[in-house]
């Protein structure tokens, strides 16, 4: 590939051979004076993402320009992996991620072809009477991508399937290859640095550390109103905090959380607010989701899942003291709930009540 497309796709395989080539050491890239705007601009996608969640695009009209974007991505590397912060390392590869799809969107089959092949993603393209670009993959690798996407478009069922293989407009294989990408990142990071990168990175390792923090707490989960997440469970609160922070949630997670914000107080205009940072986002297809939910159109007003179910789903998330209280008798998020909003009382023992009324069932309930 030509020098621009691999600055376009820094993370790709033969961008590290053209870094190779270049005979650009590591020990250069970190401490060379002619290779300090490659840094800065490493410095400032991690930034980028932390900030914005998505990478801005920069000038690379010339051969130094498009060189200095390749460096960048594992100069950015490096400074997420010597922050070590799992939070900027999921926002990282968002970015990354988001950044390659808008790119992908308005590429030649050929560049989308090659992006995929580096990616481990095979796949063919073809051009319709109408000059739109289809990419044709298997359904197998489709189906590893699209299962944390929540919209009923993603399902197999709703997807043109042709002898094994699905086939998908060229936008819709880029949010494909998006997650294809935040996968890959993710599983990568934190990678191992030594002391003398950590040195190397000084100042600016302090302050993005520093950054990190600070973006990390203003995404944790915040108060609505009267209502204390304070008193939530941990499941719950990792729940509402991986909402705040723009994270997919699992279906079953997005259930027992609308479910658990209905019954402790918010209303439905709430609860669709605390998904509209989701990187799927639709509302109308979220609205009706969780007007169904709450009983608005179904009649029927969803309890979360009991705690064992919660397991069972992997959605209970570090159990504290009360969850393990061999007296609370907690097997339920709202009676959590409830003990915590309890006054404090020295005679008080006999466990929680009840979870609420026979009119409101949970999926456990219902099977």
């Amino acid at each position: 590939m030509e020098g621009l497309h691999l600055a376009k796709y820094p993370f790709l395989k033969d961008a590290a051979e053209h870094v190779k080539d270049q005979g650009v050491t590591l020990d250069d890239l970190l401490e060379h004076q002619a290779f300090r705007l490659a840094r800065a601009r490493g410095k400032a996608r991690v930034v980028d993402a932390l900030e914005d969640g998505i990478i801005h695009p920069r000038p690379m009209g010339t051969d130094e320009e498009q060189l200095e974007e390749i460096l960048s991505y594992p100069m950015a590397r490096m400074f997420v992996s010597s922050v070590g912060d799992k939070f900027l390392t999921k926002r990282y590869a968002l970015a990354e991620g988001v950044a390659m799809c808008e790119r992908l969107e308005r590429e030649e089959s050929e560049v989308v072809e090659e992006v995929a092949y580096q990616l481990d993603v095979p796949v063919t393209t073809e051009v319709d009477s109408a000059d739109e670009l289809w990419i044709r993959m298997h359904f197998s690798d489709y189906l590893r991508y699209t299962s944390r996407m929540r919209s009923k478009e993603w399902k197999l069922v709703n997807t043109e399937v042709r002898d094994g293989h699905v086939m998908l407009s060229q936008v819709k294989f880029a949010r494909v290859m998006q997650q294809a990408l935040q996968d890959r990142i993710e599983a990568e990071l934190p990678l191992p640095v030594t002391d003398g990168i950590v040195r190397a990175l000084g100042d600016d390792l302090r302050e993005l550390k520093d950054r990190t923090a600070i973006k990390r707490d203003q995404f944790k989960a915040e108060d609505f109103g009267k209502v204390s997440v304070e008193n939530f469970p941990p499941c719950m609160k990792h729940l509402i905090g991986m909402a705040q922070a723009g994270e997919n949630i699992p279906h079953s997670g997005r259930f027992a959380l609308t479910a658990f914000l209905h019954h402790v107080g918010l209303s439905s205009d709430e609860i669709l607010a605390l998904y509209a940072t989701s990187p799927d986002f639709d509302q109308s297809k979220t609205k009706y989701q969780v007007d169904h939910i709450t009983g608005e159109t179904s009649g029927t007003e969803y309890t979360p899942p009991e705690c064992a179910t919660m397991k069972s789903y992997g959605l209970c998330f570090e159990p504290d003291a009360l969850c393990n209280h061999p007296k609370e008798y907690v097997k339920h998020p709202l009676s959590y709930y409830r003990i915590k909003n309890l006054p404090p009382r020295r005679d008080r023992g006999a466990g929680p009540s009840s979870v609420p009324s026979s009119r409101s069932r949970s999926p456990a309930a219902r099977q």
